[in-house]
């Protein structure tokens, strides 16, 4: 059977309403390469719990079997850098001071990524604050680069450039300052990483 994690987002979304794929079969898949691989690499950080993902899937399949499209990334997995207030999810910020902050609400880019049907899985690994050329913090430890694990994924999206990388994810958020998507897109050969406001 072919890996459908190696297909881009856009061809997803297209198979997906098209039928070829249901949501649960896209979001099965990438949650079986993220359980295989990000032990090693750490990409991605506050994985929510795997049946209430599929659930999500499985109600992003049944809307769109009655005709309701929830917009773009309708039923595709994707995880929020974990810099974005995300409701009733584990936000760090990468620090030890926010190890256990849940939000209560959502943040724009997690407000308008539900709205256009992405399934938030989880969060992607920062530097603390989001302040650094490398993603390590001491909550959840150091993010490997895609190619080499014994180089630096970069930073501050270093975890949502290893995880497309390594097709854990099929798209991610990412925001940028000083470099902070530029330089982990280019460490992990990724292109496309598109930034948040």
């Amino acid at each position: 059977m072919q890996d459908i994690t190696i297909l881009s987002a856009t061809s997803l979304a297209e198979n997906l309403k098209k039928g070829t794929f249901s949501s649960r079969q896209i979001v099965s898949a990438f949650l079986e390469k993220i359980a295989r691989l990000n032990t090693h690499w750490n990409a991605i950080v506050s994985l929510r719990s795997e049946a209430d993902i599929l659930t999500e899937a499985d109600l992003a399949d049944r809307d769109l079997a009655m005709g309701k499209w929830h917009g773009p990334l309708h039923g595709l997995p994707m995880a929020v850098k974990d810099l974005a207030l995300t409701k009733g999810l584990r936000t760090t910020f990468g620090s030890p001071l926010f190890a256990d902050f849940v939000p209560e609400h959502d943040s724009l880019i997690v407000e308008r990524m539900r709205a256009a049907g992405a399934i938030i899985i989880g969060k992607t690994n920062v530097p603390e604050g989001g302040l650094g050329s490398h993603t390590y913090n001491e909550v959840f430890g150091l993010t490997r680069n895609a190619w080499d694990p014994t180089k630096s994924g970069g930073g501050s999206s270093g975890g949502a450039a290893v995880a497309v990388a390594l097709r854990m994810l099929p798209f991610a958020d990412g925001s940028d300052m000083g470099g902070s998507l530029r330089n982990p897109a280019a460490f992990n050969g990724v292109f496309g990483l598109r930034p948040s406001l």
